[in-house]
């Protein structure tokens, strides 16, 4: 039996989410026809969490910050029909070069002009991007409630937070955290090991992946150690996919059901991205990943 979770995702209020996400880290083409393809080809494959950040768009080719939000909303303008498509989902508390900022001022300040920048009157859910270790958590959660109360956020979830800091978040918010969004893919196994995962399953939080492709190095192989390269490519093989697609399955294997957020910005890819869901992964098969990964046996 494959360890694959291929369900969709119950997203606290915001209804189902399918196993794959759409990230808009790269989604820095300004041509709207362009960016609008990009969106849909996305949705069409079930992609229907949509997953920006204001800082996006600062790096990776956009032209500063806010500048991916400001395309989504050019497109939501031609294309207002998408809305209702999507889940969608921002992230705000990153300020270059501060680099963090989740005070009350600054964080209302952020959520407002986000929700200008994507011309929409709601973002399904806001998340925090990284913690401001200067922030108290009462006062982040208080923001964040009041947004909530003013019907301008739906749900609220964390990026980048330890176990530790979303729980002295959670324990201060008036309603459960819908997401916590951490880095993990074959290359990057933490949130398996830190508790990230455990406090998910024992919350009934949505697990959100980001970089399940660990920067593209599991698609290309680059920089892979041998063993691991071997191992997703005996199994690409063997399942009559590429390694990008084993890599995908791997992070969808976990217990915890995580989403893994899709960042191609290739209409053919992106659709192909949904091979991952047929593959077979068993239990034999992700523990040789982790060992390959980590270079040493499991004991």
């Amino acid at each position: 039996m494959s360890l694959v979770q291929t369900h969709r995702r119950q997203l606290a209020s915001l209804g189902e989410v399918g196993p794959l996400a759409f990230g808009l880290w790269r989604f820095t083409n300004a041509d709207v026809a362009t960016a609008q393809g990009i969106l849909e080809s996305a949705l069409d494959a079930g992609m229907n969490l949509v997953d920006n950040a204001d800082v996006y768009g600062f790096d990776w080719g956009g032209s500063g910050f806010g500048s991916v939000e400001e395309i989504l909303g050019s497109v939501l303008a031609v294309a207002p029909s998408l809305r209702d498509r999507m889940v969608l989902a921002t992230k705000g508390g990153i300020l270059p070069p501060l680099p963090y900022d989740s005070s009350p001022e600054y964080l209302r300040r952020a959520c407002e002009a986000s929700l200008r920048r994507m011309q929409t009157d709601v973002i399904d859910l806001y998340q925090i991007h990284r913690p401001d270790l200067f922030a108290h958590p009462a006062d982040v959660a208080a923001t964040l409630a009041a947004l909530r109360d003013e019907g301008k956020i739906r749900e609220v979830g964390v990026s980048n937070h330890t176990p530790a800091q979303v729980a002295a978040l959670a324990a201060h918010l008036p309603f459960p955290l819908a997401t916590n969004q951490p880095e993990y893919s074959a290359l990057h196994l933490d949130p398996m090991r830190d508790g990230t995962f455990d406090d998910c399953m024992r919350t009934g939080t949505v697990a959100l992946a980001w970089s399940p492709l660990g920067g593209g190095r599991l698609a290309t192989g680059d920089d892979l150690r041998p063993e691991l390269l071997d191992v997703l490519d005996r199994l690409a093989g063997r399942e009559d996919v590429d390694r990008a697609t084993i890599a995908i399955a791997f992070v969808l294997a976990h217990p915890a059901a995580p989403i893994a957020i899709i960042g191609s910005q290739n209409p053919q890819r992106i659709a192909a991205s949904s091979a991952a869901l047929d593959v077979t992964l068993t239990r034999e098969d992700v523990y040789s990943i982790i060992q390959a990964s980590e270079g040493v046996p499991l004991p």
